[in-house]
């Protein structure tokens, strides 16, 4: 991968759904890697600039530590969600070894984000802004569907 776009003066590095990727991130992280390494050359990988995207095949199967940032993506959003309606979230990654699939994340009966995996091997953002962006919105609408028909979240 080409050199890093992150820095450690990045101001969305301290927010809150940026933290929690991290921290999700350093806990899928079973032979300690990440250990030493600062928290954004840890998120560094999730961002995908135009020359980064290049870089990947428009075929290609996932490996594990792409697959592993995925994951992390959806428990970030699930420890969102959690933290807001105060009920358990559970994500849930369905992926074949083509990386085509479906993420999902269940509030007690009630499905509160259902997306269609694509290309995940090519899976990131164009920017840290982005990220945030696209947590944030996932988070409120979750949250929106919860408050909506909390009975099947309580279930």
């Amino acid at each position: 991968m080409s050199e890093a776009v992150l820095q450690e003066s990045d101001d969305l590095i301290g927010h809150p759904a940026v933290r929690q990727i991290v921290t999700q991130l350093r806990a899928l992280d079973s032979y300690g890697t990440y250990d030493t390494w600062p928290d954004f050359k840890v998120l560094d990988p999730m961002i995908l600039t135009k020359e980064r995207r290049r870089e990947i095949p428009v075929v290609g199967d996932p490996d594990e530590t792409t697959i592993s940032r995925l994951k992390a993506y959806y428990n970030a959003i699930a420890a969102g969600i959690e933290r807001e309606v105060e009920l358990m979230a559970v994500p849930v990654v369905n992926l074949s070894h083509e990386g085509f699939g479906k993420g999902l994340i269940l509030v007690g009966r009630l499905v509160v984000l259902n997306r269609t995996l694509r290309d995940v091997h090519r899976f990131g953002f164009d920017s840290l802004e982005k990220l945030v962006e696209d947590m944030e919105k996932q988070v409120a609408q979750a949250v929106a569907l919860v408050n909506a028909h909390r009975d099947v979240a309580e279930m």
